[in-house]
């Protein structure tokens, strides 16, 4: 592992470094938990995967290399969490440090996508789908990760940049 790859808010750019298409991860960081999510190669549909506990970057590290070899992962979304405002605090700040050495660590590029609204939304969809408060909990960051690269293939297939 060494060089690392394209980090970009631009779907335009995401775009530009994956011609092609191919399977996205996405990524919901929580200071205990990551969310995470998969779409097809076509960009169409995304789809809650594991929630993995999260711990030191080289153990997340590890964990993360194994799902995008497993999936054959092409790129990687991470949830940019935002003010209400749009501005960025200590959290966005932190999700940009994690992107910078996920990127060294898997070189792959990645997108960071607006998260504004995702665990929300992904509450209403598991209260609308009769989750137990409990399931909710122990599946609600993989959800809002769906939610996030669902948003973001939606913009990528889409064309409308």
């Amino acid at each position: 592992m060494g060089s690392a790859a394209l980090i970009t808010e631009d779907a335009g750019a995401m775009r530009d470094a994956l011609p092609d298409g191919g399977v996205l991860l996405a990524l919901d960081l929580g200071t205990k938990t990551i969310g995470t999510a998969f779409c097809d190669a076509g960009w169409q549909f995304s789809s809650a995967a594991k929630t993995l506990s999260r711990g030191k970057f080289g153990k997340d590290a590890e964990k993360l290399r194994a799902l995008v070899k497993e999936r054959v992962v092409e790129g990687v979304v991470i949830g940019l969490p935002l003010n209400m405002d749009g501005s960025e605090g200590p959290r966005s700040q932190a999700s940009r440090a994690y992107a910078r050495n996920l990127s060294t660590a898997l070189e792959l590029p990645i997108l960071l996508w607006d998260e504004r609204w995702s665990t929300a939304s992904a509450e209403r969809d598991l209260i609308a789908q009769d989750f137990s408060r409990a399931k909710r909990a122990e599946s609600i960051d993989s959800h809002a990760a769906a939610v996030i690269l669902q948003g973001a293939i939606d913009r990528l297939a889409g064309g409308v940049l």
